[in-house]
């Protein structure tokens, strides 16, 4: 008789939001006036580990076969390289061209937002993340003091929404069970809820089991 050993898999998300939060956070402090602009090199340094952790995040996540997640998250990393390389190396224009790469994730995050409502960390996240883009866009292109400091406080707000996520999700992988209400719905909220069965839908059409993609 074959013994199958099941060992849970500890999602990678926590990390991912974590990380999220804390670049956020740094670049939010930034536009808010915190920090001075010569220490704009400072903050894309302590952006740039970013980068590296979202893009483990991706790499498990799509181990994981969450597209979804893998998808926003390796995106997220591609724009906190971006931040840091063009901040770090103080690239003329880096105010104007990261306001039109603002504006353009702003679009990739809307479509993203439309297919992610069922995951609702990841939803609340991008929802929290889209005024910030616009302002930021808004801000480097137009240089407005004003719209910068709109843009650092939705920087804060992001921070703070990602936090929660992250410490939701890992006290619900801690202790398997919610704790701090997510919001979960459709096949998110079966995916958690179900059965084994359940988990076991639709196996046979899976990447990997089915013969082409």
């Amino acid at each position: 008789m074959t013994r199958i050993n099941l060992r849970p898999i500890a999602s990678p998300m926590p990390l991912g939001f974590f990380t999220v939060a804390i670049a956020s956070a740094m670049t939010g402090c930034l536009q808010l006036g915190l920090f001075e602009a010569a220490d704009r090199r400072a903050v894309a340094l302590c952006v740039l580990p970013a980068f590296a952790l979202q893009l483990l995040v991706s790499m498990l996540a799509f181990g994981a076969r969450d597209v979804l997640a893998a998808t926003l998250m390796g995106t997220f990393a591609g724009s906190w390289l971006a931040y840091s390389l063009v901040m770090g190396t103080g690239a003329p224009g880096a105010l104007r061209v990261l306001g039109v790469f603002n504006l353009a994730f702003l679009c990739f995050g809307a479509l993203m937002a439309a297919v992610a409502r069922p995951k609702r960390a990841l939803w609340f996240v991008l929802v929290a993340s889209l005024p910030r883009w616009a302002a930021t866009g808004l801000a480097g292109l137009t240089g407005t003091a004003w719209m910068t400091r709109t843009a650092g406080a939705l920087g804060i707000l992001v921070a703070l929404v990602a936090t929660y996520a992250a410490f939701a999700l890992m006290l619900e992988d801690m202790r398997s069970e919610e704790v701090l209400p997510i919001g979960r719905s459709g096949p998110a909220h079966t995916a958690v809820e179900g059965d084994l069965a359940v988990q076991l839908r639709n196996l046979e059409r899976q990447a990997g089991v089915r013969r082409t993609l």
